[in-house]
């Protein structure tokens, strides 16, 4: 069902500090510039490494889900993993059909695919996203 790993998603309460934290600390040499997505409310910007990336998450706005997340980690933190799949829609309906909890609806994700996320009371206590694999090179 699942495909490759994507990215590992991680708030932060500065996105600015954290790329200097990659780039000094761990050596990071490709991250991309920070852009806005209001309707998800994140500031998001990404690690490109080898083998998949790191997704840095900043809130955006007073209504931005991160703020709960980083109220109990305020350093920030792991707050997803994010795997491919062929199809977003028959992915979503099989977590259903498996007794999963889906959040919400199809929505378009930081690479321009559909994704969704699966509750962590379903999923060993991680908040799963899993994304419609990307047309394209995506790196």
């Amino acid at each position: 069902m699942i495909g490759k790993l994507n990215h590992v998603g991680v708030a932060t309460p500065s996105i600015d500090e954290s790329v200097k934290m990659y780039r000094e600390v761990l050596g990071a040499t490709s991250i991309t510039d920070k852009w806005a997505m209001p309707e998800q409310g994140v500031w998001v910007c990404f690690v490109n490494l080898p083998n998949s990336q790191i997704e840095l998450i900043e809130p955006y706005g007073e209504s931005s889900p991160i703020h709960g997340f980083l109220a109990k980690n305020p350093k920030g933190g792991q707050h997803h993993i994010c795997f491919e799949v062929e199809d977003i829609i028959a992915a979503r309906d099989d977590m259903k059909a498996r007794g999963a909890t889906v959040l919400g609806e199809p929505r378009i994700g930081a690479h321009g695919t559909p994704v969704i996320f699966i509750h962590p009371k379903d999923m060993g206590g991680m908040l799963v996203e899993l994304m419609e694999t990307p047309k394209g090179d995506h790196h």
